[in-house]
């Protein structure tokens, strides 16, 4: 197995950030962003998260190959316990196990920031971010339907909710 690392994301990796999630953008409904993102607003993107919250990367025989963060689920003074999470993996990365060690480092992240609930946005269908989120026990606790339109199809969103303070991704989800 290839040496791998989490690390916290820096403004120098925005490059490699962009080129993984701009493959999503062109190419998936999963984000419903349209335009390619060039690595100046990413780097913006970045720095804005690492303010109060957190952006991790995953290295794989030191190429970043995926990459997770959190930020603000809503801006009202009464979701600031809340936050809402994402990743991406580059496409050969996925189905390695590389996203549940990267999410799950996000997750602790979350907790030790004093964030109480993590809300993962996924746009349907995407079987692999529903394993991927079910089994970090998040469980899902709404859907949208047709509130996304890419590709000249309108998109289900499903909302999934995880507490921060549970201790294992074997612990049940129980509130």
């Amino acid at each position: 197995m290839e040496a791998q690392l989490i690390r916290r994301a820096e403004p120098s990796d925005a490059e490699i950030i962009s080129e993984i999630y701009n493959w999503y953008i062109l190419n998936t409904t999963v984000t419903f962003e349209t335009e390619a993102i060039d690595q100046l607003a990413m780097r913006r993107r970045i720095l804005e998260r690492l303010t109060t919250h957190d952006w991790l990367v995953a290295e794989v025989a030191g190429r970043i190959v995926g990459y997770a963060y959190y930020g603000v689920f809503r801006p009202r003074p009464a979701y600031a316990h809340t936050a809402e999470s994402t990743i991406y993996l580059s496409e050969g990365s996925i189905g390695k196990g590389l996203g549940t060690r990267l999410y799950s480092t996000l997750i602790h992240s979350a907790a030790e920031k004093g964030f109480r609930e993590l809300i993962g946005v996924i746009a349907l269908p995407n079987a692999a971010s529903v394993r991927l989120h079910a089994k970090l026990e998040f469980r899902e606790v709404g859907r949208l339907q047709g509130v996304g339109r890419k590709f000249g199809s309108y998109i289900d969103v499903a909302l999934w909710q995880r507490p921060t303070s549970l201790a294992a991704p074997d612990t049940p989800f129980s509130r």
